[in-house]
């Protein structure tokens, strides 16, 4: 390895600083800039906490930061309004309640490894085996900030739709596949092997896209470069991707254990308020939290019973165990006065459809309330209302970035969201879903109806 470590040193050394770089991607070490000061994303090694380690978190949001915590889509921690003076106590305090937060990029594990009996082999052995032995190519300054690793052992709550620009997927307890840039059933393979044979292909990828120059991502790679490095990676079939279930609600793995399923109302929560829910959840037998993809959070420890109670409890701090809530269709991003980009308040939108347009929220489409063109919210097409310059883009299958298909004055929005509830009321057909009645109106009569008073 010695000429490797050599060579990643050397491309590494010509790259941008590590402040500049991470700039698109806040961690724990380098806030980003928000417009409600810096934001702090970490992700704990092995991916969770005991109860006693997430209250102390919440306790460092609020001494250092505005005292809210979010869940990101892909199951990351993030704390927002951290002061400047405040960077180092954060890290601090983090370090003092035994989080152990890895530097590099993320590697993502499915929430239930290491209890969830169906699943094929050991994600957290893998995921140690990664950093300790490819610590000097994660290190390098050149790799993208957001470039990210899923080690997916299967189980009931896989991670097989999890986009990433590197797959480590267990096909058995030694078997490994590698593959890149997708979800499990759009990445490409590359290698099948021991785990030895996975780590070694991890890295042979991460030193392929260092190679390519700064900040590159799976989607850069072509299958030539590809098979350059890898001359079988034809002969190497798609791994048949696992269904993962439903996070919320409370489930019961295979050998009896129960495990409750929790998202944040639009994935943000006061630290007060989960403070005192956590003291609640340990007193009735929690032990652990293991934050989850889709901005949810699984309890762990308790007995049926005890989760009943504080499936019923949760309502009133922010969190639903309710896997049919209707707010969980609706994907936000941080909005104006969080984030210096955000054009308008997501979270007061989408509270506000919830309670006046609940018929735009059927199981048919998501809606994402994005307050820039950049959608950090949710990266798949959806029903998306983008802030812009003049008001709002409303793009009805597509993403933040596209082209509205009609436009909204600022004034307007609440009226035009009425319109479109309505359309849909009155154009609907029996049996129809939201997503196709919308589809079947087509982009010029949807516009139409948003510009009739």
């Amino acid at each position: 390895m010695a000429l490797k470590e050599q060579r990643v040193r050397d491309m590494g050394a010509a790259s941008v600083s590590p402040a500049m770089r991470r700039g698109a991607c806040p961690t724990l070490a380098a806030p980003m800039p928000t417009g409600d000061g810096l934001l702090a994303r970490l992700r704990p090694a092995s991916g969770h906490l005991t109860i006693e380690q997430f209250r102390l978190l919440a306790l460092a949001a609020i001494k250092s930061g505005n005292g809210t915590l979010e869940i990101t889509a892909r199951g990351s921690l993030q704390i927002r309004g951290v002061r400047v003076e405040a960077i180092a106590a954060l890290s601090s305090d983090v370090a003092a309640a035994g989080i152990s937060v890895p530097a590099g990029p993320a590697i993502e594990l499915p929430p239930l490894h290491g209890i969830d009996p169906d699943e094929l082999a050991d994600a957290a052995d893998m995921e140690q085996r990664i950093r300790e032995r490819l610590s000097p190519t994660l290190s390098s300054p050149a790799l993208a900030p957001k470039l990210a690793v899923v080690v997916d052992t299967g189980g009931g709550y896989g991670l097989s739709t999890v986009k990433a620009d590197i797959r480590v997927t267990a096909l058995a307890p030694d078997r490994w596949q590698v593959a890149v840039n997708g979800d499990a059933r759009t990445a490409v393979p590359v290698s099948v092997g021991s785990m030895d044979d996975a780590v070694e292909a991890v890295d042979e990828v991460l030193c392929l896209l260092l190679r390519l120059g700064e900040q590159k991502r799976g989607r850069d790679l072509t299958p030539e470069m590809l098979r350059q490095t890898f001359p079988f990676m034809n002969e190497i079939g798609i791994a048949a991707p696992t269904t993962s279930k439903q996070a919320i609600g409370q489930h019961t793995l295979s050998d009896g254990r129960l495990v409750l399923g929790l998202r944040p109302r639009f994935g943000q929560l006061r630290a007060t308020d989960l403070i005192s829910f956590l003291l609640a959840a340990e007193a009735l037998g929690a032990s652990d939290v293991r934050p989850a993809p889709e901005r949810a959070l699984f309890i762990i420890g308790l007995n049926e019973q005890a989760a009943e109670a504080v499936a019923k409890m949760a309502e009133a701090y922010g969190l639903s165990a309710d896997p049919d809530d209707i707010s969980a269709r609706i994907a936000t991003c941080a909005g104006a006065g969080a984030c210096a980009s955000s054009h308008y308040h997501t979270k007061s939108l989408a509270a506000s459809i919830t309670g006046s347009a609940a018929v735009l929220l059927d199981a048919s489409m998501m809606l994402h309330l994005s307050g820039c063109a950049k959608g950090c919210a949710h990266q798949q097409r959806a029903l998306t209302i983008v802030g812009i310059d003049i008001g709002y883009g409303l793009v009805l299958d597509g993403l933040a970035s596209d082209a509205p298909d009609a436009y909204i004055a600022s004034r307007d929005i609440d009226s035009a969201i009425q319109r479109l509830a309505r359309l849909i009321e009155n154009e609907g057909h029996a049996g129809e879903s939201s997503a196709d009645c919308l589809r079947r109106l087509g982009k010029a009569g949807v516009a139409k109806a948003l510009q009739q008073e």
